[in-house]
């Protein structure tokens, strides 16, 4: 008995491979090289350290809305992305030249960006605003800039880790970013306080955010008010970890804990507080989704 041959459905990736060789060529060409430079230069450092689980993160948001897009899209105009396109490669060579990755990397995005705009459109950019803003946290901040960051940070946790001690007893005083207890006299750095980890810990917290309470944009705007508070108590239980390791088994010590376990007990915390104050708020996240469903409610009546 004959049966009808069914087609085989070609996966999108390898379609689109096929219709535009060129530019598939061109992408790899660039994407590839500036992947090497952030793996080595940017995502081996604790501030980024974030950078692999963003990306993944990021295609698995647009993966996920695949068939979506494809169903909605609609080309862009090219008279508009051809220049941007262009002006956003010549970024990306003087980036590349020069050694510039904050330029190279974000010149890339942009292109990216401009590439999507072309093919699906600028309704489908607004749909998936989230991954694209998301992708900004793969950008490199220069060390100046993580400096003017991380330095009132840095004095607002030393002055908080030396009242907390201070009240349940412990002989320390601090001056600036440093802090004296007993004999021993500890720096806090940005290693230290783990504040390089800051911006892995924001994206993380708006990922989670994203994920958990899209539904909801006024419950996930309190959220992410919470985000900074919510980094620095959790960079305050680290400092206080270190200070009383130094205090009570010597400063050899505290140094060992800092090479082998830094970031994570910061990145521990910071993900303990975020789950547990999303929990104390249930209260809150349903009082503003019903009234969010009330509105709704009104308008269509």
């Amino acid at each position: 008995m004959m049966t009808a041959a069914v087609p085989i459905k070609t996966r999108p990736a390898l379609d689109f491979a096929r219709r535009y060789p060129l530019l598939v060529l061109a992408l790899i060409a660039t994407v590839l090289p500036t992947l090497y430079a952030m793996a080595t230069e940017s995502w081996s450092t604790e501030a980024g350290v974030h950078g692999p689980l963003v990306l993944a993160t990021a295609v698995w948001l647009v993966w996920r809305n695949w068939d979506e897009i494809m169903a909605e899209a609609r080309p862009g105009n090219l008279w508009l992305a051809v220049p941007a396109l262009v002006l956003m490669s010549a970024f990306y060579v003087f980036g590349r030249a020069f050694n510039f990755l904050l330029i190279e990397v974000a010149a890339l995005l942009a292109a990216l960006v401009i590439i999507a705009y072309a093919f699906v459109g600028p309704r489908i950019l607004m749909k998936m605003w989230f991954p694209l803003v998301y992708l900004l946290f793969l950008i490199p901040l220069p060390g100046w800039m993580m400096d003017s960051i991380t330095q009132p940070l840095k004095i607002l946790v030393s002055d908080i880790t030396t009242w907390l001690l201070s009240l349940a007893g412990y002989p320390i005083t601090q001056v600036g970013v440093t802090i004296y207890i007993a004999q021993y006299q500890l720096l806090v750095e940005d290693a230290c306080a783990g504040l390089n980890s800051l911006i892995s810990l924001t994206a993380v917290g708006l990922f989670y955010i994203y994920l958990m309470h899209n539904a909801s944009w006024r419950y996930s705007l309190l959220l992410m008010t919470l985000l900074l508070p919510i980094a620095i108590a959790a960079n305050v239980v680290r400092v206080i970890i270190l200070v009383l390791l130094t205090y009570y088994a010597g400063n050899e010590v505290a140094q060992g804990y800092l090479h082998d376990f830094a970031g994570i007990v910061t990145f521990v915390s910071a993900l303990l507080l975020i789950f547990g104050i999303d929990k104390l708020l249930s209260p809150v996240r349903r009082r503003l989704t019903d009234g969010k469903k009330e509105t709704a409610h009104a308008e269509a009546a």
